[in-house]
């Protein structure tokens, strides 16, 4: 059990080191997968035997954090589920205009696709926790990144910028600010309608 936490921290080790964003707002990143004969954490498969999730698994989801609550969040949870992430911060403009059509697009595919806001860029989490209620986003799982793991994680260097992750992993990247029919356009194309 101790190798199989050594290797997960170092593939977490390694995700993080990411380069920077292209500045292609629809630039297509393919899928990749783990290692075969890893096993995902309480996945009840036996140290060393292979894990389907965990194979399949996405790199990009391999992360931990915390939601602005305190609660521990891993982004294996997200697995095989189309996912939005919205990357923001508490002063960007931007993310403050369309941090509304972000909480309606959460809500009209509420069980169909996970939106995931990642705040960031601020040291003050009451900053972040004033954006979410000023921009009603409470709704979504907001995660809190003042360090800046995940802006890095996800190669990410701006804000407002979105990640459109269909299941197999593949990603769009997009810049904001995108209104209720684009968000709603780029979910649609997530989940095949």
């Amino acid at each position: 059990m101790r190798k199989l936490s050594l290797l997960v921290a170092g593939m977490l080790a390694l995700a993080a080191c990411g380069g920077s964003d292209d500045g292609n707002d629809a630039a297509t990143v393919a899928p990749t997968t783990s290692a075969p004969g890893a096993a995902a954490p309480g996945s009840g498969a036996p140290s060393g035997a292979p894990s389907q999730r965990l194979r399949s698994m996405p790199e990009r989801l391999k992360f931990e954090g915390k939601t602005l609550d305190g609660k521990p969040f891993t982004g294996s949870s997200l697995a095989e589920r189309p996912v939005v992430f919205w990357f923001w911060a508490p002063w960007c403009p931007k993310c403050q205009s369309e941090g509304p059509a972000v909480a309606k697009a959460a809500e009209r595919h509420k069980g169909r696709v996970a939106f995931v806001g990642i705040a960031g860029l601020s040291r003050d989490k009451g900053e972040l926790e004033r954006f979410v209620s000023r921009t009603g986003t409470a709704g979504l799982t907001q995660l809190d990144d003042r360090g800046g793991d995940l802006y890095k994680h996800f190669e990410v260097t701006s804000q407002s910028s979105f990640l459109f992750m269909k299941r197999d992993g593949s990603v769009e990247r997009a810049s904001g600010p995108l209104g209720e029919d684009e968000l709603d356009s780029r979910v649609k194309a997530l989940t095949g309608g």
